[in-house]
């Protein structure tokens, strides 16, 4: 339903789904399982699309953490969401943080993937 009411510009329906899930998720799987990042990674894709990057960034962090943690840093997921951190320094214009983030997702995926 989160994902609906955000792809409907209904952010304040949206958030408190995205909330309840992420709440759900760090209770019943805890706070290192990959869902529970993906929750992290939803409401700040939320925060993001509104410009609330403050609240993004460290949702954003905790899930690329967890993934590093839990699946290692040559998976494609951990890639991802370096990808996703990156997206948010660039939208900010903060490109210094945003390239070695970028670098690290590629040399990832080209290791994985291949050219």
């Amino acid at each position: 339903m989160a994902s609906l009411y955000e792809s409907q510009g209904r952010y304040a329906e949206a958030e408190p789904l995205y909330k309840e899930a992420l709440a759900i998720r760090a209770k019943v799987l805890g706070k290192e399982h990959p869902d529970y990042a993906t929750s992290c990674n939803n409401l700040a894709g939320l925060y993001r699309s509104q410009g609330r990057y403050a609240e993004a960034e460290p949702l954003l962090i905790e899930a690329k953490e967890i993934y590093a943690k839990v699946l290692g840093k040559e998976h494609p997921h951990y890639a991802q969401f370096c990808n996703n951190l990156a997206e948010l320094y660039h939208k900010q214009g903060r490109y210094a943080e945003a390239e070695p983030l970028l670098k690290e997702a590629k040399e990832i995926l080209t290791k994985i993937l291949g050219k």
